[in-house]
């Protein structure tokens, strides 16, 4: 195996193992912050879903991130190596100042500027891109909406119950926060396997574009590791800075996300599961009263995934040509 692939290999499960601490906080939050399970064994309950995620549901998005975004005679293994290395900046950026960003926008945008470095605009394959942005985009919008649907539905059900019926909630939970894991796992972890697999066919150790069993295992196995260890900080973020979420809160706003995500996996669409997550519970809250939510902190985090993909790509950009032209320039004066 050559080293460079070797180096890809590398950066692609760091970049999945940050996934899994960045999203898991989008999973267990409001399972977390509703004290409806230890927050211990909510993280490795939902590590062993996304594990499973993908070997349940196929590798449509891995397919329609390393086949249908670029195209692969315009691609060399420096493009994909400076594309995971500005999502990873990232990732750890956001992470260290608890912003709940999409590490699939990083990655779509550390693609990109790294491409058209390389190659220019016309390497990229329009209609796989914009089934990517559409997705990327539309899925929040959904979210909400759905999310403002099942919550008015729930109220209007429940709205002579006694305060008992959080007992309901806490252990419904439970489900609908496996059903989520399982779609994130099937959705997240495959952006990872779509990478690593267009390392392959670049490199020649291909000759066509298929997802082999021990790429599924490794990068299922990486996000569900990063998963158990847990971004705390962004935990708190989702968990209590929209509002105070009860048990019906984190019902409603997991059986959302599950639902949405695990719809845009079956079709091969990469979607953010920090924004469904975000937007969903940000649905849920309004469903009860607009003005519950603080819609200040939902701005702070809009602008954050607004910026992540120009942001991720003039970085990768910057780094491709650091690799490329930067170093040798340097080597050829000493």
């Amino acid at each position: 195996m050559p080293p460079l692939l070797i180096l890809l290999i590398i950066l692609g499960l760091v970049f999945d193992f940050l996934n899994g601490v960045h999203d898991s906080s989008n999973i267990v939050a409001t399972m977390i912050s509703s004290r409806a399970i230890r927050p211990q064994i909510a993280l490795l309950m939902t590590a062993v879903a996304e594990f499973c995620g993908p070997f349940l549901f196929g590798v449509a998005v891995a397919t329609t991130i390393g086949n249908e975004i670029v195209d692969s005679n315009h691609v060399n293994m420096y493009v994909i190596i400076a594309a995971l290395l500005s999502a990873i900046l990232w990732n750890v950026l956001t992470w260290i100042l608890g912003i709940p960003s999409s590490s699939s926008h990083a990655l779509i945008g550390g693609i990109l500027g790294a491409v058209i470095t390389n190659a220019g605009f016309s390497a990229i394959k329009l209609a796989g891109m914009e089934k990517i942005l559409i997705t990327l985009f539309v899925s929040p919008l959904i979210g909400f909406v759905v999310g403002f649907l099942i919550a008015n539905v729930i109220f209007l059900l429940s709205w002579k119950a006694s305060p008992r019926i959080n007992g309901l909630f806490k252990k419904l939970q439970i489900i609908t926060s496996l059903g989520l894991a399982l779609s994130h796992g099937t959705n997240d972890s495959q952006k990872t396997m779509g990478v690593i697999t267009m390392g392959l066919v670049i490199s020649g150790m291909q000759s066509t574009f298929h997802v082999p069993l021990w790429v599924v295992f490794i990068c299922a196995l990486t996000i569900a590791i990063g998963t158990s260890v847990g971004g705390w900080q962004l935990i708190k973020t989702l968990g209590s800075k929209f509002y105070k979420v009860r048990p019906v809160h984190g019902f409603a706003a997991q059986a959302t996300s599950a639902a949405v995500i695990l719809t845009a996996s079956l079709i091969g669409g990469p979607v953010s599961t920090t924004q469904v997550v975000s937007t969903a519970i940000m649905g849920v809250g309004a469903a009860e009263r607009v003005n519950k939510v603080r819609w200040g902190v939902a701005g702070e985090i809009a602008s954050a995934w607004l910026l992540t993909i120009p942001a991720t790509a003039l970085v990768s950009s910057g780094i491709y040509w650091l690799i490329t032209k930067g170093v040798p320039q340097l080597i050829q004066l000493f």
